[in-house]
């Protein structure tokens, strides 16, 4: 057999505890709605690129005595969501560590297999989907959701936030991601094999004092402290100097009354 295509790219947030507070803010209802009204009792799920859990815990009280399975590339966020899903006391959700491409499970395994922001940062998003498809059970369902950065919008019009943007789009195509792949989520899912897709749109907006200061302030501290500042000065898309603008135009943000922040996403309900 041919070897494996090697793969280049590079998770563009980290780990770092200001990405990680941001990513445990989501659950089903802000963050996978869409897929909702398909959980059920019963069903098995897998969850790749679990992160912190909050949203695969969600979908294991939602599905309970389903066996829910959280999949993460990063071992201490897999030991993280452990921690979660024990202390919730849910037995049916487990985590553990593996890769997007390579899902180390038999084929027809789970009912549904979501992805959440995850196909963004992937070099071969419709190689993964494949892999998706190839663990869902006939008649089961694989659910993504990304973002589309260039979509976003906001008010006031501050030129740190515009250099975040520019900053934001060059460290995530150098890191061999899409940080758009959400408008393109319909046709990746053909590309994959898939014919019966059903492609939808929902937004985060971020305009009240709490939620100013969870998105703004993670990242005013996200610019300048997580891996997101070496990847940028490494892709040569930013000195430490921009990258400190973009963290005070970000705490200016916060401060402003009038504040407002909204991110379109892309959806897709892919049946097997």
């Amino acid at each position: 057999m041919p070897d494996a295509p090697q793969r280049t790219e590079r998770y563009t947030h980290g780990h770092h505890a200001s990405v990680l507070r941001a990513h445990s803010w989501r659950t089903v209802d802000n963050s996978a709605a869409y897929l909702a009204p398909h959980l059920r009792p019963g069903l098995d799920v897998l969850d790749v690129g679990s992160g912190p859990g909050t949203i695969t815990v969600d979908i294991g009280r939602r599905v309970a005595p389903g066996r829910v399975v959280g999949l993460d590339a990063a071992a201490d966020v897999v030991g993280q969501a452990t921690a979660l899903a024990e202390s919730e006391g849910l037995r049916n959700v487990e985590f553990t560590s593996g890769d997007a491409y390579a899902l180390d499970f038999p084929d027809d395994s789970f009912d549904i297999v979501h992805a959440h922001q995850v196909l963004q940062h992937l070099g071969d998003p419709v190689a993964a989907l494949r892999e998706m498809r190839r663990v869902t059970r006939p008649g089961g369902i694989v659910a993504a959701r990304d973002v589309i950065y260039l979509s976003a919008s906001w008010y006031p019009l501050l030129p740190g936030l515009a250099e975040w943007m520019r900053i934001y789009q060059g460290v995530a195509h150098s890191n061999g991601g899409d940080p758009n792949a959400g408008r393109a989520l319909k046709a990746l899912a053909h590309e994959a094999g898939f014919s019966d897709v059903t492609s939808t749109a929902s937004i985060w907006c971020f305009s009240g004092r709490e939620d100013r200061e969870w998105w703004g302030g993670a990242w005013a501290e996200r610019a300048v402290a997580s891996s997101f500042a070496p990847q940028s000065i490494e892709a040569g898309v930013a000195t430490l100097a921009d990258l400190q603008a973009v963290s005070d135009a970000w705490t200016a943000w916060v401060d402003d009354d009038d504040a407002w922040f909204s991110m379109p996403h892309g959806e897709i309900i892919a049946r097997v």
